[in-house]
């Protein structure tokens, strides 16, 4: 299981959009105890509409099933 935590940082809601987004501000990286930011790795200019969509993008950048990872909002 792989473990990740992010800091979001929260955009003004676009009145022409359906929801809200955040893009992320800093991630980190859960292996063997110590965090590792890796905030290097992503494009912390995307706008992500969900937690979930995150996630999937992790798995993705990661090369990992998405059900192997983990995520937290510090």
């Amino acid at each position: 299981m792989k473990k990740f935590s992010f800091e979001p940082r929260r955009m003004r809601r676009d009145p022409r959009a359906e929801r809200m987004t955040f893009r992320v501000a800093r991630l980190w990286a859960h292996d063997a105890g110590e965090p590792a930011e890796v905030s290097h790795l992503i494009d912390r200019t995307y706008d992500y509409a969900s937690v979930r969509e995150l996630q999937w993008h992790l798995a993705e950048r990661f090369a990992q099933p998405v059900q192997t990872l983990t995520l937290q909002r510090v």
